[in-house]
């Protein structure tokens, strides 16, 4: 059924086809028609990561739900969590339209969004209206116009306001579409930015008698000696969980196909042997208190047991669930609770 309505949708913009799926997921789950979906996905083994207790290891990615309208609705497909996002501490339109561009002969998406989003004090006011109990990831970025000189302000902004709101709180600096982001992956700037989370998480847990972790969202395209320095720093910081990987600059595989010389970061299934390398290179290099949780081009339960194998302990999805939708979701909980 829902391979008939995503070619229906595929006819329409991107974008436009992107809100209309989540409005009418939003209705159908008012309507109590979700639950039927859910009822059908078994719950994996629960298994805990962070020191949280996760139902199942299957995740909705950040990106789908920028600014947490959807929660129930995504809630009640069969995730183990849901992760809402990006967020900045402003609102702002993101980039101009068309931004969004599927390849559906690569099972693959282009976006250059931009952290579009209605600002943090918005989507805490939806978390606060959302009746869902599971566990709940905030990912939280800074603005385009915050220098990158300053981006720990916009950052300690949404680590304060989405503190006591969220279960863990992701930290992106791995977009491509925000101009200097990604240069926060590297060096002195990495360890300056994450030694002044740490600092201001450790004021908020003994403030609020509350530890909530927080994550670190990187990118794939990253060399072996890069992964290496990162991981010593993420080591060496002792960062509660590493998210690997967001989108890529790569558009290699998709040369000669209609939209592929679109700006901006291509997901679905040409990044999931590479973002499943990533996440063994990280495994192997870095300290192995640290759990991964592993996304980039999860199309099936076999790329799912895939990411497990490399050492992730959890796994998202996004482009993935936008092809396959609700039946991907319970195939890779079915698939990762055989894996353990």
């Amino acid at each position: 059924m829902y391979k008939h309505l995503r070619d229906l949708l595929f006819l329409l913009p991107a974008e436009t086809s992107h809100h209309l799926t989540l409005d009418a997921l939003k209705l159908a789950n008012k309507a109590g028609l979700l639950g039927l979906i859910r009822s059908n996905a078994q719950p994996a083994a629960p298994t805990r990561v962070m020191g949280i207790d996760f139902p199942n290891r299957v995740g909705m990615a950040a990106g789908l739900d920028k600014n947490g309208e959807y929660i129930n609705a995504l809630g009640a497909l069969g995730f183990g969590f849901i992760e809402i996002g990006t967020v900045t501490p402003r609102p702002q339109p993101g980039n101009p339209k068309p931004r969004l561009f599927r390849l559906p002969e690569a099972q693959a998406i282009i976006n250059r969004m931009g952290f579009n989003n209605y600002g943090i004090d918005y989507l805490l006011d939806q978390v606060s209206k959302a009746s869902y109990k599971g566990i709940l990831g905030i990912n939280i970025g800074k603005n385009f116009d915050t220098a990158v000189e300053n981006a720990a302000d916009d950052y300690l902004i949404g680590l304060r306001k989405a503190y006591l709101h969220a279960h863990y709180i992701t930290v992106n600096i791995s977009s491509p579409n925000t101009p200097g982001l990604r240069k926060l992956q590297y060096g002195d700037d990495l360890k300056n930015l994450l030694v002044t989370l740490r600092e201001e998480q450790s004021k908020l847990a003994q403030q609020h008698g509350r530890y909530v972790p927080v994550a670190i969202k990187v990118a794939p395209d990253l060399t072996e000696a890069e992964i290496r320095d990162m991981a010593g720093v993420f080591s060496s910081v002792q960062i509660d969980a590493l998210i690997a990987t967001n989108t890529t600059l790569d558009k290699s595989a998709v040369q000669g196909l209609r939209h592929a010389d679109e700006q901006g970061g291509l997901s679905g299934m040409p990044l999931t042997q590479h973002s499943t390398e990533v996440i063994r290179q990280f495994r192997a290099d870095m300290d192995s208190k640290i759990p991964i949780i592993g996304v980039g081009g999860i199309m099936s339960g076999e790329a799912a047991q895939a990411k497990l194998a490399a050492g992730a302990s959890l796994v998202q999805v996004y482009t993935g669930f936008i092809y396959r939708g609700p039946e991907l979701v319970k195939e890779c909980v079915e698939a990762t609770k055989k894996a353990g």
